[in-house]
């Protein structure tokens, strides 16, 4: 929750931890506009649902390298840990709670997030974001066009690009949980051709089951100089995940801050 309010500061007011008459105990919160939201078992929840937190599978937090470790093919116990996992969230697709992250992007509905973004020009590219994540990347784009002047791998891969995808008012795929691309705060960067590589878990499984055994050499990924722009203003990527997906950035700066990751900010 201190993670939240410190990557927020504008739109969040300092966590605290709240004794509440609806509950036994006390549990750690944060402002947002009016409405408390409680961290309730992981499930950031206001505070009349607070005690329906099972109602809700957790919020992504997590680990995220400042690296990718070193490739090791998966043990026999890990290809049955990720096989499970991939099978546990295809019978029970993931459900979270909406409410704190349409507070803190003021998009409860299609129209309210609709009415939050603009369409702006990114790497000679249009795509519609949240109009409060225009100053971010416009630092990523200033980094990654400077970086390209003296690094080939960053121009052609810039030369390879086909579009972006940014604003959808939409679900993750297979589950009932919302897409930060629905908030304008996910960008996809696609390109002409993944070359016979692979790019998001997926599609990916469609050929072969064990997609989680694809080594990083066989997957599309953007130059580490890219990822490391998008990084630094508070973007996550995707190809850190368990369940992969390459072309995807999200701003998700209290990720990085959790996992003692520096941010800059745009002022």
């Amino acid at each position: 929750m201190k993670a939240l309010a410190a990557a927020y500061p504008g739109r969040i007011g300092a966590a605290e931890f709240r004794e509440n008459s609806t509950a036994d105990t006390g549990d750690w919160a944060v402002q947002v506009g009016e409405t408390w939201f409680y961290y309730a078992q992981g499930r950031l929840l206001p505070e009349n649902l607070r005690n329906r937190y099972a109602e809700y599978d957790p919020q992504p937090f997590y680990n995220y390298p400042a690296e990718l470790p070193p490739w090791k093919d998966p043990t026999p116990e890990e290809t049955e840990r990720f096989k499970d996992s991939a099978q546990r969230r295809a019978a029970n697709p993931p459900k979270r709670s909406q409410h704190f992250y349409d507070a803190l992007w003021r998009a409860s509905t299609r129209e309210e997030s609709y009415d939050r973004v603009k369409t702006i020009r990114f790497l000679g590219r249009s795509v519609m974001v949240h109009y409060s994540i225009m100053e971010e990347l416009a630092l990523v784009e200033e980094r990654i066009l400077n970086t390209a002047k003296t690094n080939a791998q960053v121009r052609q891969w810039m030369n390879r690009l086909d579009s972006l995808a940014g604003w959808n008012w939409r679900s993750i795929a297979d589950t009932q949980s919302r897409s930060f691309h629905a908030y304008g705060t996910a960008l996809d960067l696609l390109p002409t051709s993944y070359g016979g590589l692979q790019t998001y878990w997926l599609w990916t499984a469609q050929n072969f089951p064990a997609w989680w055994a694809v080594p990083y050499e066989r997957r599309s990924s953007p130059p580490e100089a890219v990822i490391k722009a998008f990084e630094d203003y508070g973007f996550i990527w995707g190809g850190k995940w368990l369940f992969f997906d390459t072309m995807h950035f999200e701003y998700r700066p209290e990720i990085l801050i959790l996992n003692n990751l520096p941010v800059k900010t745009a002022n």
